[in-house]
């Protein structure tokens, strides 16, 4: 019996660092999900601006085939089989694109990825929407064999339009940028889950103010107006950026569901930002003088 003591004691004293072992591992596991996470969302969404915003106003330089064929009529183009193939198949990807997105964002599947994934559910969402953005970028079918909406093509337009177009979706993604920061991109991403579950925080989401969780329960897109801009803004528009710019703006109207009382909330905290950025030193210090009495 005095032999198998020291057996015993020592398995007694391994049991802690096996778990702070087990404890570790788990933790690693999940920041590097979530790495890989990062950068697959990220590259997805460069990408996604190039296929947007680069390649429609510049699809010359990129040596794509022409947009559009104006020497075509309508009644013929919807009669060509090669025009009602490409169409269908580019609506069916962007019905996919507005199933995936809102089929992960419904209350029970959201409830039953969650307690799947735990605190992974947020990254597991942003890489299941990259996923759907590679499918439709790399199956995209450009509909070149019926004839533009609108192009412009007359001198000196066709050189300044596309540079005109090109400075305005410049601004729209860095606007884009700006908003998805200030509403705490790392969060929107899943990191912030992670870190906090490494930390033993807890939910990030549960620290924020009410009025905060019942806007960010609402807010599903917060980048619809310039995303609009992007879409729609183009030297041409041929027939299949139609479908991508009308699908994805129509989806983004009916995904919108803010009330008075979100709109009074983000009215709020924008003055209160335009505020702090325009007062002074001696302003903001009297501010905040003034809000702890």
């Amino acid at each position: 019996m005095r032999k198998a003591r020291p057996l015993v004691l020592g398995s007694i004293r391994s049991l802690p660092s096996a778990k702070m072992a087990s404890v570790t591992a788990r933790r690693l596991l999940l920041c590097g999900l979530s790495l890989l996470n990062f950068l697959f969302v990220f590259g997805t969404g460069a990408e996604f601006v190039r296929f947007i915003s680069f390649r429609a106003i510049y699809h010359n330089i990129t040596g794509g085939p022409p947009l559009c064929r104006d020497s075509v009529s309508w009644s013929t183009a919807l009669r060509d089989g090669s025009v009602l193939r490409a169409a269908g198949v580019d609506l069916a990807l962007v019905a996919l694109f507005a199933a995936q997105h809102s089929l992960l964002a419904w209350a029970p599947v959201k409830q039953a990825l969650q307690s799947v994934f735990g605190v992974l559910n947020r990254a597991v969402y942003c890489t299941s929407t990259a996923l759907a953005l590679q499918v439709l970028m790399r199956c995209w079918q450009p509909v070149t064999n019926a004839p533009c909406l609108w192009a412009v093509s007359t001198v000196p337009w066709d050189t300044w339009f596309p540079l005109i177009c090109f400075t305005l979706h410049f601004l729209c993604w860095a606007i884009i940028c700006s908003i998805l920061l200030i509403f705490d991109y790392p969060e929107l991403l899943g990191i912030k889950q992670v870190y906090y579950e490494c930390l033993g925080l807890g939910d990030p989401l549960s620290l924020k103010s009410p009025r905060a969780q019942r806007l960010y329960s609402h807010l599903r897109h917060p980048v619809c107006l310039e995303l609009a801009v992007v879409l729609w803004l183009l030297p041409a528009l041929p027939l299949d950026r139609l479908i991508l710019a009308g699908g994805l703006c129509t989806y983004l109207g009916l995904a919108h569901s803010l009330d008075t009382q979100d709109c009074e909330y983000l009215s709020v905290q924008l003055h209160s930002k335009l505020n702090l950025f325009s007062m002074s030193p001696e302003g903001q210090a009297g501010s905040t003088n003034h809000k702890q009495d």
